[in-house]
């Protein structure tokens, strides 16, 4: 996770455009002249991001830096926050098209670092224009949240129906404690603000329309943004596509379920292989799986200075390499030397160091040349505080406590079944948007019919995260600007796992050419 970039310098020149009012605006919008006239200072990049630009394809072509937005955008006096950018310069002779802007997806996952790491897998498209992301307000150096250790000290998968009450009260503790450590920024996060961030930034960039490739949870940001600023719009992919319509609980349990599957179908690949560690039989393996994550719960591996590595940090290493069959190998070597030797530092280099495939690595970083001060550590929890901000935000579907108490062990048997390995993991999440602000209605009843230019949409059929399906119902909802681009292979999200895909995409992108709808990327390209 990472944050806020360099210092923006303003103009006095004032532009008036969707999203924002000038002063003495008679139509009683606030004003957000003073945002919309910001112009970006780059830098140079300091800290983790330098250094991982460095190593992934060279520093002098990447800048950091910030625009402010308003904290509540209905009060802009209330105050700022910085969202932290990073840009990769175009490599056009000539001058670039202008910005593109990535969100690698989350919610909760911070672009800088994500950028810095990927410059190799997106130097095509900086032959047309300056290649931008961005930490989300919330994320990464953006004045990250947190929730400390509130949500890792609740267990809402122990017990049953009788520890409802229980699991209540702990709930309540988590919310106050995220509350607390998170500062003014939690109340404000969420799809619809960040979509108005992301209107600002293409304004600070000097862009007439926002050129946009959003990865998973980025999907829904482009969707929102569309149908907010759709005379704002330029080139947009959607990949991955997330849903628009189904709660928390729903998405929820899809995404365990798709990991549990992307889990069996590593372990037939490990056990056919020569020197798996979990043998030979795939139906011992996923026995295997869930004792060594049990066992490990109950005895956290711990360091020389004191910090545990639990079962969960084996789940959420897991539920990352996933999403690329490129990180198999990888994975089974490092979950080898867990097992033979006890030794969890493959697996804790591998949550910091996987090339992003549409939802980022979640490794704690130090500060950088943005919104941190020099050592000071973005919080290690900050993806999963993040990503129970967003959700709970764009959800109206809050359960109260009467219903929590009913359902909480038919939630648990529900989530268990779907998946062993990771349903305690997506069970929190829905529980921990319990003794929050109702979410908004905004996505799940105005998102809709939008009158933009063409988008194009990337579903792919073995998708662990984001089933094909979400992409049909999102493109049916966005309507007869939505174009579909089936892809036939597997792994979250197609861009970076098919080269069918992303010719198609650079050609959107690059030169304007729109796939016909239904068409698709055979499963073997790539």
């Amino acid at each position: 996770m990472r944050g806020a970039c360099a210092v923006a310098g303003v103009t006095v020149l004032v532009v008036v455009g969707a999203g924002m009012a000038a002063a003495g605006d008679e139509s009683g919008r606030p004003d957000l002249a003073r945002y919309y006239t910001q112009k970006i200072k780059w830098g140079t990049c300091k800290g983790d991001t330098e250094a991982m630009a460095e190593a992934t394809g060279g520093a002098k072509d990447i800048r950091c830096g910030h625009v402010s937005v308003p904290l509540d955008y209905a009060d802009p006096a209330s105050g700022d926050v910085d969202v932290a950018m990073i840009r990769m310069k175009s490599s056009a002779s000539g001058k670039p098209r202008g910005s593109l802007l990535l969100n690698f997806g989350g919610p909760g996952g911070p672009g800088v670092s994500a950028l810095a790491g990927a410059q190799k897998d997106f130097g095509f498209l900086s032959k047309d224009y300056d290649v931008v992301s961005f930490d989300p307000r919330g994320v990464g150096l953006s004045e990250p949240v947190s929730c400390g250790d509130a949500d890792k000290s609740t267990d809402p998968s122990s017990g049953g129906t009788g520890d409802a009450a229980a699991v209540l009260a702990e709930m309540r503790k988590v919310a106050a404690e995220c509350a607390k450590k998170s500062g003014p920024v939690l109340p404000h996060m969420g799809t619809v603000n960040v979509s108005r961030d992301l209107d600002v930034m293409r304004q600070a960039l000097g862009d007439k329309k926002l050129n946009y490739l959003g990865f998973s949870y980025g999907t829904r940001l482009g969707a929102v943004y569309a149908a907010q600023f759709p005379k704002n719009v330029g080139r947009m992919v959607l990949d991955g596509v997330d849903t628009l319509t189904e709660p928390v609980a729903e998405q929820s349990l899809v995404t365990a379920e798709g990991r549990q599957t992307a889990l069996d179908n590593f372990l037939t690949w490990c056990t056919g292989n020569a020197g798996c560690v979990f043998g030979t039989d795939s139906r011992s393996a996923r026995k295997g799986m869930v004792r060594l994550i049990k066992d490990m719960d109950q005895m956290p591996l711990r360091s020389l200075d004191g910090a545990e590595f639990t079962g969960q940090d084996v789940v959420g290493v897991l539920g990352q390499a996933l999403y690329s069959r490129q990180a198999w190998p990888a994975l089974s070597q490092a979950l080898g030397a867990l097992l033979a030797d006890g030794d969890p530092r493959a697996l804790i280099r591998m949550s910091g160091g996987l090339v992003p495939t549409g939802i980022p690595s979640t490794g704690p970083a130090t500060g950088s040349a943005t919104g941190l001060s020099a050592g000071e550590e973005v919080p290690a929890d900050n993806m999963a505080a993040a990503l129970m901000g967003v959700n709970c935000a764009d959800d109206p579907d809050r359960p109260d406590a009467a219903h929590i108490e009913k359902e909480v062990g038919k939630l648990q048997k529900q989530f268990d079944d779907a998946s062993p390995v990771f349903g305690k993991s997506m069970l929190m999440p829905v529980l921990l948007c319990f003794g929050r602000p109702a979410g908004t209605k905004y996505i799940r009843e105005d998102v809709r019919d939008v009158k933009t230019p063409k988008l194009l949409l990337v579903g792919t059929r073995g998708d662990p995260a984001t089933p094909y399906r979400w992409t049909e119902e999102t493109a049916r909802r966005l309507g007869s600007q939505a174009v579909v681009l089936d892809n036939k292979g597997d792994g979250h999200t197609g861009y970076l796992g098919s080269t069918c895909v992303q010719d198609k995409v650079n050609g959107f992108l690059l030169y304007g050419e729109t796939p016909k709808s239904g068409e698709s990327c055979a499963a073997d390209e790539g």
